[in-house]
């Protein structure tokens, strides 16, 4: 339970200073921005769904933040230091060697986002979650 206060506290921060950044005027020079603005660039929006589409009926979802410290969910400090491994492609994260059971139990994941200032947005649907978990690490462990 402790991972949906951390959620809603950062979901609650990152549209606070949304709201900063639009309220401050169009003048403004891009260092103040930053000061106003507290969150790196480097967030991304976590679902997984089971079934073979994004649109599956059993789907949850969470917010990554990387910067000035891990939040989101459990193993978000993990998450975050396979991304900056990898430069925020998450394609690129090395796959863990495990053995996985021959259960058909598809997942699909999709993450969107920013990684140093570069839009991310990835979907793929695996076979089953231990799949899924040996190629994304801790990624879209959410549940952990």
């Amino acid at each position: 339970m402790t991972y949906i206060t951390r959620l809603t506290t950062a979901a609650g921060a990152l549209l606070a200073c949304a709201g900063l950044l639009t309220a401050a005027p169009a003048q403004a020079a891009p260092s103040a921005t930053r000061a106003t603005f507290p969150l790196s660039d480097n967030w991304l929006y976590l679902t997984v769904a089971r079934g073979e589409t994004a649109q599956a009926g059993d789907k949850h979802g969470t917010l990554l933040l990387c910067d000035p410290m891990p939040l989101g969910y459990a193993r978000a400090a993990e998450a975050c230091a396979e991304l900056s491994s990898v430069d925020g492609d998450i394609a690129r994260i090395p796959q863990k060697k495990v053995f996985c059971p021959m259960i058909f139990a598809p997942v699909t994941v999709h993450a969107h986002g920013q990684w140093n200032g570069r839009p991310v947005d990835y979907q793929e649907t695996y076979s089953s979650k231990c799949v899924m978990e040996a190629r994304t690490g801790a990624v879209f462990a959410t549940e952990h």
